[in-house]
């Protein structure tokens, strides 16, 4: 561990951790108020200081930059490598200590005792307020645990109408078995969706945005911000619909006492507008007014249902039996256990349909997340338990009822009979009543199978069940309105849709979205006036399957994808469970309204497809990039247990920018033909001393990759910190890559001041060239005429073996330009259209076939794709004819579409004089002019200059060199105005050549063209072939 001398400190107040700058800041020439005395004891052998802001404790009885473990140091934590508050860096750690007087600052809590725990007490967290004097204290927001805030909540919403009113009917059709296996599959796919929404709900903090956050921070913002949108939207017209369904339940009260306000339709509208608006001041109120209203709902529906089992065991009336209610019965119980199916939706999976909304509700403790005290505690136990509660109630409420009422029954005190009466058929006749006349005519109004207000009718007071009617619409309608501005207000805040940012802005101590309120408030009451929500209904519940079908998915991708920040503390789940619950939710929502649940989807792709092209900046480390890193792990791991295959041969390119923004028009070349189809490194190599290049390095980074993604090039940025040039190329050729995703060809940029850079870096350019064929990479120097170089634009120092004659005195290596992911992106020659211009391949040494594959390549794409090919050949003037129809039969079999092709039948011709005089005052400056003095005499005349050309070099290289001039001035005869030159340039043998003669040569070669001139070698292996196999 990094030690420290112990400071003489006072011996009050040692319990906490401060700077280290406190501790050891010194003042030139004195002593600082922390340094060690004479008599300090500490383990290191002199004393030292740190000049960094991280905190030091006396932990293990010597003191320590070292901290222990705690909570603030994992707090709000982001990506991998950022700076955590309080932790001290691994530079505070294992760097040599530097005194550094310029960051005295005053302790910010005390040393740690000697057992390095933090001391408890009352002062503990009132450090901000001390440090503030003159700060407000901000009032606590009010958090619910998780009977009040998850519990009641989620049972409110599950519990509707459908327990009163349809739950009975049911019965009657489905038969008390087929009820329960109703009740059963409903309650098994909400349970799954339960024990998902525990296991994402506990891997991590929670914050505001309940089902949103839950799929977004898991499953990236794609589906995360469709499904929030959507959900939020359901959550809004589902509270007209809670609030049309009680304002029909009163005007179903004011027509039996014929006191309706105008007519039964807009009476739905006035008392909705009118209802929706006291909820909506009951939710402006805050969170606690709306808690307390709830829990008063909570107790009308237990009291309502205490009301009907009590109804049930008091004995029947004549009235009631009339209408089939005869109390428990045997006889009843196993004639409605069967089913007995009536009309249109008398089958199971229409009543499964019917009965299935009224399971849904279990998000609604989720959807204020924020507003718990510990949403990893309150959300898995108070949704389990609500699930349990409300399914034994359905239960309880089915098999009760189905043991008590008859299906069939006329309502008349008139059907009376004796027992055993003549003529008389069904099971009321043992019972004294005789309903065979209504139940043949299937005129019956009451009994299970007719009656819907079953339940009011057995109860023992019937107003109490119209009571819980109420409590249930009005509860879901409030926790839908409260819900879809939470969750509303986290999408928003998260900015991944324009033009709601607005709805945002939270007020408060509770951070209330007042603005959401208002917008689900005008949605509502729109819905409202409708007055009809037939056509709407099934979309709404399609929304909500929609999520839970993205829930259970969420949980099964988090653990199938084997990320280590996948660890749930809640264990109690499966991911094949989940994945079933996914899918049954998928089939239900077809089950329930087949062309709502194709609405449902296209709204979520539609979604989905805006958040993939705008892609927002956020990084929430969801289960897709764990996804994608799995994908590409197998994959690559997949990729090197085959053969490679000359089929499947790809340029690979390793290519030397530096910077990437300081030669854009590389990039650009090297991205338009490896786009989509190859690999692509941008390298640097930061020239200097590695504690010094490091950190930059790491700044750097981003920002480059940030260029290339603006700028659309799909390519990795790479850098290695080295001590010259071709030392760390040699790294980048040997490390960059990984298995059969590695580079095989090395792209560079021509060196244009190769006659006035130091002889150094001339020799490290040409090596960097030998290097990459000893490494069995292809070459590719790329010379522009106004060069490559854009950094002098970019107002930053450039790498000096590449293009510094703007900079000659720069050793230092290339240094990052400021903004790199934000500056204005420099336009060049391969963003543009090229026309009906050429691209002129010069394939003069057959190099395996690369000369010919990168223009190809260069042609498929849009820009270039009008561009006519044109291949031009050497060959002899009395055998053009034959060698021509070799080519092009050659050329046929690659099947490259190349049909023009040219034999160059002069290229042996001696080139013009003043060509060569251009040439030999080209490589003067560079001659050893040594009279062709024996070897041992060269070589001490060039001991320490190995760039010098002896004359026996240059007498020896004399034809190749005038070969270079003849074809440049073939260049210039044929190529002037092409759209781009490829050309194979020649290979200079390493030990015969020199490197200022090998750069002469490549000079002549490209000189006074106007093109892009591409110089590509191949390694001397096949990359085309025209077999099949």
């Amino acid at each position: 561990m990094a030690e420290l001398p112990i400071p003489d400190l006072p011996p009050a107040r040692c319990s906490g951790r401060f700077t280290i700058s406190t501790l050891l800041g010194i003042e030139e020439g004195g002593r600082g108020p922390y340094t060690p005395t004479e008599g300090s004891s500490c383990d290191s052998a002199q004393p030292t200081h740190l000049s960094s802001s991280t905190l030091c404790s006396r932990t293990f009885g010597y003191n320590t930059v070292d901290v222990v473990p705690a909570y603030e140091h994992y707090a709000n934590s982001k990506g991998v490598g950022d700076p955590r508050k309080g932790r001290p860096s691994l530079a505070d750690l294992h760097s040599i200590l530097k005194p550094d007087p310029g960051h005295l600052r005053t302790p910010v809590s005390d040393l740690q005792q000697s057992n390095g725990l933090p001391e408890a007490g009352p002062e503990a967290g009132l450090e901000e307020a001390e440090g503030e004097p003159g700060r407000d204290s901000v009032p606590e927001p009010v958090r619910f645990g998780w009977v009040k805030g998850v519990m009641i909540r989620c049972m409110l919403n599950i519990w509707g109408v459908i327990l009163y009113l349809r739950l009975p009917w049911i019965t009657a059709q489905a038969g008390i078995a087929l009820t329960w296996l109703i009740i059963l599959m409903s309650v098994t796919v909400t349970t799954i969706t339960g024990l998902s929404i525990s296991a994402i709900s506990t891997n991590g903090k929670v914050k505001s945005g309940g089902t949103y956050f839950l799929i977004s921070r898991s499953l990236g913002p794609e589906l995360g911000g469709s499904i929030g949108l959507i959900f939020a939207f359901a959550n809004a017209v589902a509270v007209a619909m809670h609030t049309v369904g009680f304002a029909e339940t009163v005007r179903d009260l004011l027509q039996e006492h014929n006191s309706l306000i105008v007519d039964p339709t807009n009476d739905i509208r006035i008392i909705g507008v009118i209802t929706v608006t006291v909820l909506l001041g009951i939710s402006l109120a805050g969170m606690e007014w709306e808690a307390k209203a709830q829990i008063l709902f909570f107790l009308v529906i237990l009291v309502s249902f205490i009301n009907y089992l009590v109804g049930t065991v008091i004995p029947a009336t004549a009235e009631k039996q009339a209408k089939g209610f005869f109390s428990y019965r045997a006889d009843i119980f196993a004639q409605n256990f069967v089913p007995n199916w009536r009309g249109p939706e008398g089958s199971f999976f229409g009543l499964f349909s019917i009965f299935f909304p009224s399971a849904t509700g279990i998000l609604a403790g989720a959807n204020i997340s924020g507003d718990l005290k510990d949403p990893a505690v309150a959300i898995p136990k108070g949704t389990l338990m609500a699930i349990f509660w409300t399914t034994v109630s359905y239960l309880v409420l089915s098999a009760t009822i189905g043991a008590c009422v008859v299906r069939d029954a006329s309502g008349s005190l008139n059907d009376s009979v004796a027992v055993g009466s003549p003529g008389c058929e069904g099971l009321a006749c043992s019972f004294g009543w005789n309903f065979t006349a209504c139940t043949q005519q299937q005129s019956c109004r009451y009994g299970l199978s007719n009656y819907y207000q079953s339940m009011s009718m057995v109860s023992g007071f019937g107003p109490l069940i119209t009571a819980g009617i109420f409590g249930a619409t009005l509860s879901s309608a409030l926790a839908c309105l409260v819900s879809a501005p939470k969750v509303f207000q986290c999408l928003c805040k998260d900015q991944l849709y324009p033009l709601i940012g607005f709805f945002g802005k939270g007020y408060g101590r509770n951070s209330e979205p007042i603005r959401g309120y208002m917008l689900t408030y005008v949605i509502a009451v729109g819905f409202i006036l409708i007055a009809e929500l037939n056509a709407i209904a099934p979309i709404i519940s399609n929304f909500f399957l929609c999520s839970y079908a993205l829930i259970n998915f969420s949980c099964f991708h988090a653990s199938i994808t084997n990320s280590p920040g996948w660890r749930p503390s809640f264990r109690y789940y499966s991911k094949w469970a989940a994945l079933f619950g996914a899918a049954v939710s998928v089939v239900i929502m077809f089950l329930l309204t087949w062309w709502a649940a194709l609405i449902a989807f296209g709204i979520v792709i539609f979604l989905l497809g805006y958040v993939l092209y705008k892609k927002p900046d956020v990084n929430w480390g969801s289960s897709m990039q764990a996804s994608s890193y799995n994908m590409a792990l197998s994959y690559s791991v997949g990729l090197s247990e085959v053969d490679e295959h000359i089929k499947n041969y790809r340029p690979q390119c390793l290519v030397l920018t530096g910077p990437p923004n300081f030669r854009p028009a590389l990039v650009d070349f090297v991205g338009t033909f490896t786009k989509n189809l190859s690999l692509m490194l941008c390298g640097n190599v930061l020239i200097g001393p590695r504690k010094q290049k490091m950190p930059e390095s790491r700044l750097m980074a981003d920002g480059h990759t940030k260029w290339l993604t603006k700028r659309k090039i799909k390519a990795f940025y790479t850098d290695v910190v080295a001590e010259d040039l071709r030392s760390g190329v040699q790294m980048l050729m040997q490390a960059a890559g990984l298995g059969k995703m590695r580079p095989n060809i090395l792209v560079l940029g021509y060196k244009r001041n190769w006659r006035t850079a130091s002889p150094q870096s001339l020799e490290d350019y040409v090596g960097i060239l030998h290097d990459a064929f000893d490494f069995k990479y292809g070459v590719c120097l790329m010379r522009m005429k106004e060069g490559l170089n854009v950094s002098q634009v970019l107002q930053a120092h450039v790498n000096p073996t590449f293009e510094a004659a703007e900079h000659p005195k720069n050793g230092t290596g290339s240094k990052a330009a400021p903004g790199t992911g934000t500056e204005q992106q420099a336009s060049t020659i391969f963003q543009s259209e090229q026309g009906k211009k050429t691209i002129d391949i010069y394939w003069l040494f057959d190099d395996g076939g690369l000369t010919l594959l990168i223009p190809y390549l260069l042609g498929r794409k849009k820009r270039w794709g009008k561009c006519k090919i044109r291949v031009f050949v050497g060959g002899q003037i009395n055998r053009m004819d034959e060698e021509r129809k070799a080519i092009v039969s050659l050329l046929s079999k690659f099947r490259l579409g190349f049909h023009e092709v040219h034999i160059l039948p002069d290229i042996n011709q001696k080139p013009r004089p003043e060509h060569i005089k251009r040439f030999d005052e080209l490589i003067a400056p560079f001659r050893l002019n040594d009279g062709f003095k024996d070897e041992a005499t060269v070589n001490e005349m060039r001991q320490g200059c190995p760039w010098k050309i002896s004359d026996e070099e240059a007498d020896k290289n004399r034809a190749k060199s005038l070969r270079q001039v003849r074809l440049n001035e073939i260049l210039l005869d044929y190529s002037r105005d092409a759209a781009l030159i490829a050309i194979t340039p020649p290979i200079g043998r390493k030990g015969r050549c020199p490197s200022s003669l090998y750069m002469a040569w490549l000079e002549t070669l490209s000189q006074d063209l106007r093109p892009p001139i591409i110089l590509i070698r191949g390694n001397q292996e096949n990359v085309l072939t025209f077999y099949c196999q």
